[in-house]
């Protein structure tokens, strides 16, 4: 089992900084979707389900 870096800072207004084993990244929050740099966005559904989704490759 590898070990996992993961740190991630608000930045206020629904902004977020992401720190990982595979670098940085920003992500911002807009209501229920969260959408970041790598473009990866995520949809809460309801508590305790999401769905993730890729806008680009």
């Amino acid at each position: 089992m590898g070990l996992i870096f993961r740190r991630s800072k608000d930045l206020g207004r629904g902004v977020r900084l992401n720190a990982s084993n595979r670098g940085v990244s920003f992500s911002k929050r807009f209501g229920r979707t969260t959408v970041d740099s790598r473009g990866r966005f995520s949809v809460r559904l309801f508590k305790g389900l999401t769905w993730h989704g890729r806008l680009w490759k």
